[in-house]
């Protein structure tokens, strides 16, 4: 056995900051995140999981987060405008030192910054600190219907392994099959040459998004 839990500290990039999370951060997730679009696709158990207010998602979100067992950033904008803008929020759990294997999930991000370095660095720095810690997979998934989702795990490189029926239950009560992909480390060396690509056409500039909150 050679995996170890990451240690909790704050890990930087080019674009992002991941800071773990606590919960004088909950104010700033509720304005990135608490959103209709952010659910809608399935997060929080989707559309009907969205909190009501922000009082409602403070008492949501720490039973959400796996922070207390696993390793839960959010994640900050690094320059530009927008320099230290909290925009969403990502975690390594379900640590098994046994297995050497991780999950890297409960993923969230401003509708803002979709379709920006945000998501692809987010990955390179999280399955990075995974693989430096001696893990050996990481699962990533997403609720089958998700087809933004899905398709955002598919193109960081990870390899789709199958629908899981009945997985869990979203927040309307019905049950969700989840589609499940993993990075294994004998896979990390293309994934990682390919999302440092990804990176490179963004070039030197900040992410500036037109944020609306």
């Amino acid at each position: 056995m050679t995996a170890t839990r990451p240690e909790r500290r704050p890990i930087d990039g080019r674009f992002i900051r991941l800071e773990p999370f606590d919960e004088s951060h909950i104010p700033a997730l509720w304005r990135a995140i608490g959103r209709p679009e952010v659910f809608a696709g399935g997060y929080g158990g989707g559309p009907a999981g969205l909190p009501a207010d922000e009082a409602a998602y403070a008492a949501w979100v720490v039973d959400y987060f796996p922070y207390r067992t696993g390793n839960t950033y959010v994640i900050r904008l690094i320059g530009g405008r927008h320099d230290g803008t909290v925009v969403g929020a990502s975690s390594l759990a379900d640590f098994d030192e046994v297995r050497e294997s991780a999950h890297l999930g409960w993923t969230g991000y401003a509708p803002e910054v979709w379709s920006t370095a945000v998501n692809p660095e987010a990955k390179l720095l999280l399955l990075g600190t995974a693989f430096e810690h001696g893990y050996g997979r990481v699962k990533i998934q997403a609720d089958a219907r998700n087809e933004r989702s899905r398709a955002a795990i598919a193109k960081l490189g990870a390899t789709f392994e199958g629908i899981v029926r009945r997985e869990g239950r979203r927040a309307d009560g019905s049950w969700r099959d989840a589609a499940v992909f993993s990075v294994i480390v004998d896979d990390w060396p293309r994934v990682q040459v390919g999302l440092v690509e990804r990176l490179a056409a963004w070039g030197d500039a900040p992410v500036v998004p037109e944020l609306r909150f």
